[in-house]
């Protein structure tokens, strides 16, 4: 028993195991402090030589800033070069209107429009035929009117000018739909004569690529034909049993335009903004050239009274001839000077208008109703489809060889349905909504069903309300709904519908020629950017290419942006959208810097989204650039690219890749920052390269910079 007892430890023994075991825990923590030093001093040196080397490069960045500022400066100088040019080109393109002299007006000169204005008011008793036709012109004076308001820069734009174009544009409006009214009444008074043998009843279609006019006349007042459809087209209504017995044609006009909605104000903010810089470019220059002038007069007069003694007189005319020769190089230099001064002021309004399209609106300033259209969240497509229901006016009767006409002095009137007051009429039910199907046109993109909306006169805008029952058949281009009231309606989509953007890539296809590609969650659009001008190259539903009329027609920027956004698709932000789109905000100086550089580029190098740009904050942009020489439209492998960082006033080289676990600026091994992106990607491209972006023209860099500022593609992807 005594055997299998345990032995008893002793004190001594015990204090003994005590002491080990604390010597051994005071060396562990020896070691541990000893390893903890020497890692925190291993840490330290390799921060040291981390800053020793970053204050390295810092100082090294410093010693060539300035540099690269200039050499970025003289490079940029491509921009205002630009602007000029199409300045030049608007003033040529006025005087060969002028001398061309083919009865068109000039719409930008208020004489010349009121005049056209005023003669087509005086012409009476046209058909509906000769308005169509005149109504090409007109719709292209207004398209000039509008393209003159977007167009020309703010510091080149007064506001007596855009009351004066905005003014010739409600005009011309006015005036054509008046025209359009006055052919339908003219058209209604031979309503008997023009009626179906079968029904008894009238209908004439009547179209061109911007108009459809569909008449029906009610002759027979038959209560059981309460269906109208069209022969020509897939138009229909369902009526009411009241305007089946009535005296009323129904008309449907549509117009592939809208001169409904209210013009868009154009922000004299930008013009003000612009203007803060001291003076004009015009008004600066003038000002230098007259104190230029001025001095070498005086100059000039003071050398002719030098001299009056006739013994000096040969000594006079070698003087003088000196100072023809001096006068000549002074109006040298003064030529050079005015013209540096003429471009860098030029450079400076360009960069401020620039920078003026990338800021938001910083508050809300229209508030809507909840049946009322926010018309900077919807766009109206489609144009605008006016239905109204006419009454029938007298019709003309054949007597003797001769048609007696009476012509209401009123004209065309408007039959109101429901009428305002119902007191005369048994039961409720007698006004239900009227049952409408129409086409939807072919050339606009819906990418969800689409909206009703109907015209509020009296408001102003457009409304929600009075429209039910709206089904969408996307396949046959069909919209059917019920309508309380007659009046002007139209189909709206969301404006941001494609935005953010998912990604976008712009690579060079040859010399002064790119190919920008936004991809978004409905769709892929490639815009092919060549010299001045852009083109729709592709536009892709649900990986298959969906036919546009837009391919194959070049543009500018200015005109391509409205062609896309009226057919259906927007990926051009405006100072509204932020409210609307969960945004990537970029500092608009910053956001402007970069796309001024990538333009700069963009002949040599191919550009991309990358994942990163939603990490690096608002002050910086990340995103991927290649050196790309050749024409393949094949992907570029994930090897080539290169992960930049841009601030704005420094470009640097990043250590991780696009596939990377977290985001880090730490710099790439064995690469500098610079303070351009220009001199960045100088670092790593080939001579052939940089020799192809130096040989850029202005006017392709300036078409890509201003597709670029359009896109917002950093601050909306």
């Amino acid at each position: 028993m005594s055997a299998n007892k345990k032995k008893k430890i002793s004190k001594a023994e015990r204090l003994k195991q005590l002491q080990e075991e604390e010597e051994r825990r005071q060396k562990e923590e020896e070691e541990a402090r000893l390893k903890y030093e020497k890692e925190e001093m291993e840490r330290l040196e390799i921060e040291r030589i981390e800053k020793e080397k970053w204050l390295q490069l810092e100082a090294k960045d410093l010693e060539r800033k300035n540099e690269e500022l200039e050499e970025l400066y003289l490079l940029e100088a491509c921009f205002p070069e630009a602007e000029k040019l199409k300045r030049d080109q608007r003033l040529l393109t006025q005087w060969e209107h002028y001398i061309r002299c083919d009865g068109s007006p000039d719409p930008s000169i208020a004489q010349e429009i009121n005049t056209f204005i005023s003669l087509w008011k005086e012409e009476t008793d046209e058909t509906f035929e000769e308005v169509i036709a005149k109504s090409k012109l007109v719709l292209h004076l207004i398209d000039k009117l509008k393209l003159i308001l977007l167009e020309t820069p703010p510091y080149d734009l007064q506001e007596k000018n855009i009351v004066q174009y905005q003014g010739s544009i409600l005009e011309l409006r006015e005036l054509l739909h008046l025209k359009f009214n006055t052919a339908t009444e003219i058209l209604l008074r031979q309503a008997s004569t023009l009626a179906d043998l079968d029904t008894g009843n009238m209908e004439k279609v009547i179209q061109d690529e911007n108009v459809t006019l569909y008449v029906w006349a009610n002759l027979k007042k038959n209560p059981r034909h309460r269906s109208v459809r069209c022969s020509e087209m897939q138009i229909g209504f369902e009526i009411p049993r009241i305007l089946a017995t009535s005296d009323i044609a129904l008309r449907l006009l549509h117009t592939r335009y809208d001169h409904v909605t209210p013009l868009h104000p154009v922000p004299t903010l930008l013009q003000a903004r612009a203007s803060r810089v001291p003076l004009s470019v015009n008004d600066e220059v003038k000002s230098v050239q007259a104190a230029v002038s001025n001095e070498l007069q005086e100059e000039y007069k003071q050398q002719e009274d030098e001299s009056h003694s006739v013994q000096e007189e040969e000594m006079k005319v070698k003087e003088l001839g000196d100072s023809v020769v001096q006068m000549t190089f002074v109006e040298e230099e003064f030529q050079d000077t005015s013209y540096e001064l003429e471009m860098k002021l030029l450079s400076e309004t360009v960069s401020a208008a620039q920078l003026l399209l990338l800021e938001n609106t910083p508050e809300r300033l229209d508030f809507f109703e909840d049946d009322e259209v926010d018309i900077h969240q919807f766009t109206t497509l489609g144009g605008v489809y006016h239905l109204d229901a006419l009454e029938l006016p007298p019709q003309c009767k054949p007597m003797k060889g001769w048609i007696i006409m009476e012509i209401p002095k009123d004209g065309l009137q408007k039959y109101i349905y429901p009428p305002t007051t119902t007191e005369d009429f048994e039961t409720e039910n007698t006004f239900p909504p009227i049952e409408v199907m129409l086409e939807v046109n072919e050339n606009v993109i819906f990418f969800e069903q689409p909206m009703v909306a109907r015209w509020d006169a009296e408001g102003k805008h457009w409304k929600t309300d009075g429209i039910s029952n709206v089904v969408y058949k996307s396949e046959e281009r069909l919209i059917t709904f019920s309508l309380e009231t007659f009046g002007p309606i139209t189909l709206i989509q969301d404006t941001h519908i494609n935005m953010p953007y998912q990604s976008w890539e712009l690579r060079p296809l040859g010399m002064n020629n790119i190919l920008l590609t936004v991809i978004t969650i409905f769709t892929e659009i490639q815009i092919q950017i060549k010299e001045d001008l852009c083109m729709l190259t592709s536009i892709k539903l649900k990986n298959k290419t969906h036919p546009s009329v837009l391919e194959g027609k070049w543009m500018t920027p200015i005109s391509f942006s409205i062609a896309l956004k009226a057919a259906g698709v927007n990926i051009f932000p405006t100072e509204h959208s932020h409210f609307y789109v969960a945004t990537n905000y970029k500092v608009p100086l910053v956001e402007m810097k970069v796309y001024r550089e990538m333009a700069l580029l963009s002949s040599a190098f191919a550009f991309a989204w990358s994942k990163w740009n939603t990490q690096c904050g608002s002050k910086k942009v990340v995103f991927k650039v290649s050196e790309h020489l050749t024409k393949e439209e094949e992907p570029i492998e994930n090897s080539n690219w290169t992960l930049l960082m841009f601030s704005g006033d420094r470009a640097q080289m990043l250590k991780i890749e696009e596939d990377s676990e977290k985001f880090s600026e730490t710099l790439k091994e064995d690469t500098e920052f610079h303070s351009t992106l220009y001199h960045m990607v100088k670092d790593f491209a080939s001579k052939e390269a940089m020799e192809k972006v130096r040989s850029s023209n202005c006017l392709f860099l300036n078409c890509v910079c201003q597709m670029l500022l359009l896109t917002r593609l950093f601050s909306y992807s």
